[in-house]
């Protein structure tokens, strides 16, 4: 008995789930308040308006922000893997230092946009409007990708996806 019940403490941590959202935090965020550090896994953001809010070092992986509006806000810092962002305004948001992994930004527009330190590894930028965003290196975009109608700070290019 003494030698079978490691076993079945290993068994129930791994049968249990995944830290899932947190439905509290996502409503307030819903509802418009900032809400950094919070657990927001698959929230659905689509068609709000969350403008100058604070998410740094939230926790967005796969949730969908597909044609809101979040200009000034910022996601410094947070968890954004596998993002939905198609036709969402981010206008001078922050991305600096987050993980964009596999998010997509499909037609979004990102004019002034600081992506300082993201990861974009595998991002999907086509038509996205972001000829103005800042903290942009090549080497970032060369992990993400394209089309001819994403529009790019001077001088930098993406490859077509």
């Amino acid at each position: 008995m003494k030698r079978l019940f490691p076993v079945l403490a290993v068994m129930a941590v791994l049968a249990s789930p995944v830290a899932a959202q947190n439905a509290g935090q996502i409503g307030r965020a819903q509802s418009g308040a900032s809400c950094a550090g919070c657990n927001l896994f698959q929230a659905d953001f689509s068609n709000r308006k969350l403008k100058s809010k604070n998410f740094a070092g939230a926790r967005l992986r796969q949730a969908d922000l597909s044609l809101g509006s979040f200009n000034r806000t910022s996601f410094a810092g947070g968890d954004l893997r596998d993002l939905n962002g198609f036709g969402a305004l981010f206008s001078n948001v922050s991305f600096a230092k987050a993980n964009l992994t596999n998010a997509t930004f499909v037609g979004a527009y990102l004019e002034g946009a600081n992506f300082a330190g993201a990861t974009l590894s595998g991002v999907n930028f086509s038509g996205a409007e972001m000829s103005s965003a800042r903290g942009l290196t090549q080497r970032q975009l060369d992990s993400a990708c394209g089309d001819r109608e994403t529009q790019l700070p001077r001088g930098l290019r993406i490859p077509i996806c």
